[in-house]
């Protein structure tokens, strides 16, 4: 008899108990663990907001080398890897005190330009000439580049973001009184770190035609193929942004109102 627990007693010494040592497990109590309400009516929370989520479609077009040569293409399989999702605001509408109407030094953004860019990963398995041998596999980056045009209906949430402020104060000459003093100046310089938008992958569509575009070869082969390729791909675009929680649930963006850190403020 040639199984297991044989061939761990021929590994014992003679007279040596083959068991394995275990231990019962005893049950325990378990019960619910009583939770206290926060006192807090208003709570607000820093999380990933939203801002859009599209569709793009990209079309590309290039030839792969294969060698040795191909007689058939038996699979080929996608991926799409993304380099950068970058989002690039062109208009802007000021965000306002609720209380007193007087402008916070934000921004949301109402108009954007969304570059996408990153490369497509085909694994091309394929039969080639030679009598009975194995598959080749054939491993390309077709890349690709281009941008949308978001407006504000196409944002679910908008982007928010604050700019900075740069103030010069100068000083006459006290001496005469009719000229400027050029060796000495006051700087305010106010610098708003804004919290980045990013995407994130969610679904990659493939319409794709290959052919070879020079013909094959009198045994059937070819070493070029030719592919066109429609690409659906669906993203999020997000942003960090500080939101509270008002009654029923209800959710708003709030930014700090420190424009009269500024003299302008």
């Amino acid at each position: 008899m040639n199984d297991g627990y044989s061939k761990q007693a021929k590994n014992c010494k003679p007279g040596e108990d083959t068991g394995v040592k275990s231990n019962q497990q005893i049950p325990v109590t378990d019960s619910d663990v009583t939770l206290v309400p926060s006192p807090l009516t208003t709570p607000t929370f820093k999380i990933p907001v939203v801002l859009a989520e599209r569709t793009l479609q990209i079309v590309v077009e290039s030839d792969i080398s294969l060698y040795p040569p191909a007689t058939e293409i038996k699979r080929v399989k996608k991926h799409v890897f993304l380099d950068q999702v970058k989002l690039v605001p062109v208009a802007f509408a000021p965000i306002t005190d609720a209380t007193t109407g007087l402008p916070t030094g934000y921004f949301t953004v109402t108009r954007a330009k969304l570059f996408v860019g990153g490369h497509i990963r085909k694994n091309i398995e394929y039969a080639s000439a030679d009598y009975n041998a194995p598959l080749q596999d054939r491993i390309a980056n077709v890349r690709f580049t281009g941008f949308a045009e978001l407006t504000a209906d196409d944002f679910f949430n908008l982007p928010i973001f604050g700019f900075s402020a740069n103030s010069e104060a100068n000083f006459l000459n006290e001496k005469t009184e009719m000229d400027a003093r050029l060796d000495k100046y006051f700087f305010q310089n106010l610098v708003r770190y804004n919290e980045q938008p990013y995407g994130e992958l969610v679904a990659a569509n493939f319409y794709e035609l290959d052919f070879s575009p020079n013909g094959t070869y009198h045994d059937g082969s070819f070493h070029m193929l030719r592919e066109k390729i429609v690409l659906d791909l669906t993203l999020k675009v997000l942003q960090i942004q500080q939101v509270n929680v008002g009654a029923g649930g209800a959710l708003t963006s709030v930014v700090p109102n420190n424009l009269g850190i500024t003299p302008e403020g």
